[in-house]
């Protein structure tokens, strides 16, 4: 895309570049430039024209850019199919439809905003355009299902990890697959499996990932917040979350090089926690994680249980903690 190679030229200049230079590098008319720089004003990006002098960009743009997502990814990574789309109802829809219209293979959906984002259990997830990561790994499989239920565990300690890296800032992870940030949801996940039920194997993965990074307001009764980076990271995040995914991935089922991390950042262990079964709510604490990712949780009778899915909130402060023995 015309767009993408001009901002990734203005980002790695020091200098102005002139409207023909960047005709004859990228093979078109000084027109076409022009009307490429005057979108990507409107797409937010601060750029000064000087006449006889050319472009430069004032401010660092984070609008998404192929050309950069790929100069970030390790070798792995790069050879997923990567789409960037601006706008799509769901990427993990978009994953669906590629399956439904015979792709075979690895790719990476990445969208600048969603209309119809999903979260678990049928919620919606805010997608709104220019501040959020929204993007769907669609990965062949030969999982067995049970083993596919920790490709979640393993995507959440990819964007923990990714975040961290990129940005600096401290997260934690909320059994089983939401990202925290200073106390605040800032990034959910949904991963959905397609299946051979008569061989019980996983055939695709679809793992979708929403990352708030500077969405300031959202809608009544969502309780999330953004990363708040003044840093322009999207394209830098994407990459790194894909290049640290497949490294895990490609290992699965051996949990042994996420798991410590995934227990070491978890935001739930110690804690009084509500948990359903068959929608009956059900009380404990919270008291570690076993190797296969799972939620070990002391009952009030004193007996221990592992969840291996499912919702799970924490108790309020100061509230009756369940009777343990």
């Amino acid at each position: 895309m015309l767009k993408d190679k001009i901002i990734h030229q203005l980002e790695i200049s020091d200098d102005y570049i002139s409207g023909e230079t960047l005709a004859k590098q990228f093979g078109v008319s000084r027109a076409a430039i022009w009307k490429a720089v005057k979108s990507l004003k409107n797409d937010g990006c601060t750029i000064d024209s000087v006449p006889n002098r050319g472009y430069r960009l004032v401010r660092q743009s984070d609008s998404l850019n192929s050309d950069i997502i790929k100069e970030n990814m390790n070798k792995r990574a790069r050879s997923l199919a990567l789409t960037v789309l601006e706008t799509v109802d769901s990427t993990n829809n978009e994953a669906k439809r590629m399956l439904a219209g015979g792709f075979d293979g690895n790719a990476l959906i990445i969208a600048n905003e969603q209309t119809g984002g999903r979260g678990r259990l049928g919620r919606s997830f805010y997608s709104p355009k220019n501040t959020g990561i929204y993007m769907t790994f669609l990965l062949r499989s030969s999982l067995a299902l049970s083993d596919a239920v920790t490709v979640t565990t393993a995507a959440a300690v990819a964007v923990a990890r990714a975040v961290e890296a990129v940005t600096g800032i401290n997260v934690q992870i909320k059994w089983v697959n939401d990202v925290y940030a200073n106390g605040k949801k800032v990034c959910g996940i949904l991963t959905e499996a397609v299946s051979d039920f008569e061989t019980g194997i996983a055939k695709s993965i679809i793992i979708g990932i929403g990352i708030n990074i500077t969405t300031e307001h959202f809608p009544d009764g969502v309780s999330a917040s953004s990363l708040g980076t003044t840093a322009p990271v999207r394209n830098q995040v994407i990459a790194a979350v894909a290049n640290e995914l497949t490294a895990i991935y490609d290992a699965l089922p051996d949990h042994s090089a996420f798991i410590e991390y995934y227990r070491n950042h978890s935001n739930i262990i110690g804690k009084e926690i509500d948990f359903y079964i068959s929608n009956e709510k059900h009380t404990g604490k919270a008291v570690d994680i076993d190797e296969d990712g799972g939620l070990v949780v002391k009952l009030p009778d004193g007996g221990m249980t592992v969840l291996s899915s499912g919702e799970v909130s924490v108790r309020p402060a100061g509230s009756e903690p369940p009777e343990t023995k």
